[in-house]
């Protein structure tokens, strides 16, 4: 018997003592849990209701014509509903993760003891690594709730505290919310690796699919994914991927969710993914980025990042690509005219030729050459008769013709090209360079009119072996701004040969000489201002203008260097006559002609002294467009637009300046913005007779002067050439009734001219061609507008004295006046007899 105790009654008395510290415990565990809960569940965030789950979400920017342009992202996810998420999906996520989930009420207080144990154990040093395991579905929901509220690194931090905080969180939303929410909150924000938040990012990044098109392997891949995303890169471990897929699988052939044969079929699929698409960098850049610029300047970097925004664009997709492909091809033609600049490296030795080619044949694999596509290649061996060349692509062997090359001669910008073509592969290049070359066809070679030699052609073998142009990467730059002036849509826009190797965007941000493209300026404020006509007479003849501040003489003089006395307005902007651009310019006046730029949208300061008036000042090319889009509207001014629509994540518009006749927009954006467009309808800065006059200039410039090759477009247009002095920047803004566009052509830093014979004609107006032919292919451009509506009078003019002529006259041509301005003396008409005179003859 014990002490003091009964030996009948000592069972009883331990029985109460039990029963006690049984009481007392339970009531301290509660106490401790309650304490414990108080402590750590101060400042948890509030549990997210489900119709207002809003993550940060991917920002998208289209076309519009509605092609995917760009993305930007914090992180990169993609919301869906719990609906549109394959059950089967589901399912993966559930076996691989959480077999439980629909039994347990958060949290697994097994697996969370076992943490938090193991993590004392660690902070105490009686064991190694920090807290481990222990997390359900929901938890990593609260988890990534947490993320949301606290940042990353506090809501991830391997604490005790953290894990309590996480799992009382994970308790309030199994309360608050059903099974199916939390799922839902779940799949559209668990990291799955590579950018990738929630399932349809996933499916997007690793297989170019919507969610819904999965396969089950495709599924179960993914659903590896949360415990360790980079382990498990089927990118960067292809293997350790599959492995997990199998794990997956396997957990739900064990659950009874998938038969055996389902498990065997989607076992045996191929790990094959493919990266997102690039298509900022791989579409429209410059494009993209002076959207990005705009959307952050206006609202802000974390609502570009974040909110989720539609940005549609102005740009028509078929026009920017023909814009790409134009300025690109320009700009490899102007670079061979300037000569060869050496290979890429030199090989001095046969050790050397051959490990090149040994790290090529690494590099490329067994890839065939794709046609037109560049390449590295290194020369094996030259024709002792200097005709062609051998060279090795990777694993390939090829012939680079002399016909392929004979561009390359030294640089010499005094040259005139097309005489100075080489004769000999070996005044080139030499065996051991390695050169860039395009994979070409024989009809490429033979096509390329420039380079054309019959003898040279013949001697190309026809098949069987691979042909190779030289290249080299063109060290000149450009830009291409093209405007749809009557809906104010930027529709294309190029700033530069490659957005990779230099973000400067030359439409937007490189301010340069425009040459004689800016004469329409001073001719157009004469036509307003002074009312002039086509057929005021002026005098081309030599002229030194002193600035008294700088001390300095300037005696301008005519591209050909020849002055022709007296000549007509429009025959001066015609054949872009020097001197009298200059008398007319200060005619109007410095000060006036400054106000007058900046009325029709050049935003930069002219330089106060009539140098301006040939070009001096330099301007932004998108400024040059605007003010050529006013030109063509006759004088009225309107802003242009590059952003077509935004709309939040909700579809709420926040901005609209859609044109009602825009095919590609929705119904209602044309109804709703076309409406507000009738109470914006512009500044006419000049009046429409005037507009309507330079325009008929401009497309004499077209059809007799300086701009004679843009007739191959085959529709009616009107522009301006452009060249500096020192051949620096070359220039060509035109247009169509429909379409306004400016190319030009220059270096970024000017280390030397452009070259003796490159003027706007030649380096700018082929860019400008080739991207109209493309841009209005299939669409019919009316002439410019009937000038009967309009207070003009039409008269055949003589074009030596600006008279009126007889019509059908061999030196007459047809001018427009405004009433009241036409010239009212004419020149005799020779097959007429004064009867007067006639009679005074005979008496």
């Amino acid at each position: 018997m014990l002490d003091g105790v009964p030996s009948k009654r000592w069972w009883k008395f331990l029985l109460k003592t039990a029963g006690w510290l049984s009481l007392t415990g339970a009531t301290g565990a509660v106490i401790a849990v309650t304490a414990v809960y108080y402590v750590y569940a101060d400042g948890l965030p509030a549990i997210p209701k489900v119709d207002e789950y809003w993550p940060p979400i991917v920002t998208e920017v289209y076309t519009d014509d509605a092609v995917l342009a760009g993305e930007f992202y914090e992180e990169r996810r993609k919301v869906v509903p719990y609906e549109r998420i394959p059950k089967r999906l589901v399912q993966a996520f559930i076996a691989s993760e959480d077999s439980s989930f629909f039994d347990h009420f958060g949290v697994d207080v097994l697996g969370t003891a076992r943490a938090g144990f193991k993590t004392v154990s660690s902070k105490l040093g009686l064991r190694s690594g920090g807290i481990q395991g222990g997390s359900t579905l929901t938890q990593q929901t609260a988890k990534a709730v947490l993320i949301s509220a606290e940042g990353y690194k506090s809501a991830t931090a391997k604490t005790l505290t953290r894990k309590i905080r996480e799992a009382i969180l994970a308790r309030r939303l199994e309360e608050s919310l059903t099974k199916e929410e939390i799922l839902y909150l779940y799949l559209n924000n668990v990291f799955l690796g590579h950018h990738s938040y929630g399932v349809q990012s996933a499916a997007e990044n690793y297989y170019r699919k919507d969610v819904r098109d999965l396969t089950l392997g495709e599924m179960t891949l993914i659903a590896g994914l949360p415990q360790a995303p980079s382990r498990y890169s089927p990118f960067l471990r292809p293997e350790a991927a599959r492995k997990r897929r199998s794990y997956v699988l396997r957990r739900m052939l064990v659950e009874g969710m998938i038969s055996q044969e389902e498990h065997d079929t989607a076992n045996a699929e191929e790990v094959k993914v493919y990266p997102v698409e690039d298509v900022f960098h791989e579409f429209a850049p410059y494009f993209v980025e002076q959207v990005r610029k705009d959307v952050v300047d206006r609202y802000g970097n974390p609502v570009l990042l974040k909110a989720g925004l539609k940005v549609f664009t102005t740009m028509d997709s078929e026009r920017q690509r023909a814009a790409q492909d134009a300025v690109l091809h320009g700009l490899l033609s102007v670079d061979k005219r300037q000569g060869w600049r050496g290979p890429v490296e030199q090989l001095a030795s046969k050790e050397a030729i051959r490990a090149f080619v040994d790290r090529s044949k690494k590099l490329m694999g067994a890839k065939e050459l794709v046609e037109n596509r560049l390449y590295v290649a290194v020369v094996t061996s030259i024709d002792g008769d200097g005709k062609g060349a051998d060279v090795q692509v990777g694993g390939h062997t090829g012939r680079l013709p002399l016909l392929g090359m004979r561009w390359a001669r030294k640089v010499n910008p005094e040259g005139y090209y097309p005489a100075m073509m080489i004769t000999s592969v070996k005044k080139a290049i030499s065996e051991g360079d390695v050169v860039v070359v395009r994979h070409v066809t024989k009809r490429d070679l033979t096509d390329d009119k420039e380079q054309w030699d019959k003898k040279l052609a013949d001697e190309i073998p026809s098949e069987g072996v691979k042909l190779f142009r030289l290249e080299q990467t063109p060290e000149a730059q450009s830009a291409l701004v093209s405007i749809d002036p009557h809906r104010q849509y930027l529709t294309a826009m190029v700033g530069g040969y490659d957005f990779d190797d230099n973000e400067f965007n030359r439409a937007f941000q490189a301010c340069r000489q425009p040459g004689s493209s800016f004469k329409p300026f001073v001719y157009s404020a004469a036509l307003e201002q002074l009312n002039w006509t086509q057929a005021t007479v002026l005098v081309d003849s030599p002229i030194v203008e002193h600035d008294p501040d700088t001390k300095v003489s300037w005696k301008p003089a005519n591209y050909s260097d020849k002055f022709e006395g007296e000549v007509l307005l429009r025959t001066s902007l015609v054949n872009s006559l020097n001197v009298p651009a200059v008398k007319t310019f200060g005619a109007v006046g410095v000060k006036n002609m400054a106000a007058w730029t900046t009325k029709l949208g050049i935003t930069t300061p002219m330089n106060m002294d009539f140098s301006a008036a040939l070009g001096s000042s330099c301007v932004y090319p998108v400024d040059l467009a605007n003010a050529y889009a006013t030109f063509n509207r006759y004088g009225r001014k309107k802003p242009t637009y590059f952003i077509r629509k935004i709309e939040d994540r909700w579809g709420r518009t926040l901005e609209d300046h859609t044109a009602f006749d825009d095919a590609w927009a929705p119904l209602q954006d044309r109804v709703a913005a076309g409406y507000a467009r009738l109470f914006e309808p512009g500044e006419q800065v000049m009046s429409p007779e005037a507009g309507f006059i330079l325009t008929h200039l401009l497309r004499g410039v077209v059809l007799q002067g300086t701009g004679g090759p843009a007739q191959r477009l085959g529709k009616p247009a009107a522009g301006k050439t452009g060249t500096t002095n020192d051949s620096f920047d070359a220039w060509f803004a035109g247009y169509t009734r429909d379409l306004v566009t400016v190319a030009w052509v220059g270096y970024d830093l000017n280390p030397h001219p452009l070259g003796r014979y490159e003027t706007g004609g030649r380096a700018a107006l082929p860019i400008w061609l080739n991207y109209m032919k493309s841009a209005l292919e299939g669409r019919p451009q009316s002439e410019f507008y009937p000038w009967q509506s309009m207070d003009l009078v039409r008269l055949h003019i003589d074009k030596k004295t600006g008279k009126i002529a007889p019509a059908g006259s061999r030196d007459s041509e047809l001018m427009f006046f405004k009433k009241g301005t036409e010239p009212k003396d004419a020149v005799p008409d020779k097959n007429t007899v004064d009867v007067d005179q006639f009679m005074m003859g005979a008496q």
